[in-house]
């Protein structure tokens, strides 16, 4: 497979809800590809789909594996992962994921830095939000150097001041619609915009975004 959307200076925008699911090497398992080196191991962002009672071979992540749990019921031999949920599996670590009743997930693989080693299992659905700029409300998930994620709620109507982005952007709504002086992205959409970029973010609606910031250069990491 070649590489895909891995130019880290240039933006993206994909409406996942129009993207066809394509089939991954395991039976039950399909996947959204967003971004990827052609290996099967290497750097990717997809979404991916278990059918019910799908089971992946147990498998290591060199540099860590990073998940939104988005529909159903995720889970490895560590434990149940309801949607909602963000995980971090961190270099290094090994795990056999499936789901009895079926999901749907955003995975990024390969993408940590080498020495972020925290594993990470955040609830959102029982963590308390926090007030963030203007009408904002932001539920911190992860933070080591540089790298930010987080998510974002914004009440109807509201506007953000014009800013750039050092490291670089990239967004997943989750809910509403997300918009700004160059476009609107729906539920589903994915974003990632490059280092120093610009923008003045608004919304019609209430929306939540997942927002991850810092971590874009011009290679993988």
């Amino acid at each position: 497979m070649a590489h895909i959307n891995l130019d880290f200076t240039q933006k993206v925008v994909i409406d996942t809800a129009q993207q066809p699911w394509v089939d991954s090497p395991l039976a039950g398992v399909t996947r959204k590809i967003l971004s990827r080196e052609g290996a099967e191991s290497g750097h990717a962002t997809s979404i991916v789909r278990y059918a019910a009672n799908s089971y992946f071979k147990p498998h290591h992540h060199p540099m860590g594996e990073e998940i939104f749990v988005l529909e159903g019921v995720f889970s490895d031999e560590n434990g149940d992962y309801p949607a909602g949920t963000y995980l971090r599996n961190p270099p290094g670590s090994s795990h056999q994921p499936f789901s009895k009743e079926g999901c749907v997930i955003f995975v990024k693989l390969n993408q940590f830095l080498a020495d972020d080693l925290s594993g990470v299992r955040v609830n959102t659905n029982e963590t308390p939000w926090l007030a963030g700029q203007g009408g904002l409300q932001v539920m911190p998930l992860h933070q080591h150097d540089v790298e930010h994620t987080a998510l974002v709620k914004w009440p109807a109507g509201e506007q953000f001041v014009p800013h750039r982005h050092f490291g670089g952007e990239e967004i997943l709504v989750l809910s509403g619609e997300f918009c700004d002086e160059y476009a609107r992205y729906p539920s589903g959409t994915w974003l990632r915009s490059p280092h120093m970029s610009e923008h003045h973010p608004y919304v019609e609606q209430e929306t939540v975004i997942l927002v991850k910031v810092g971590h874009l250069g011009t290679h993988p990491a």
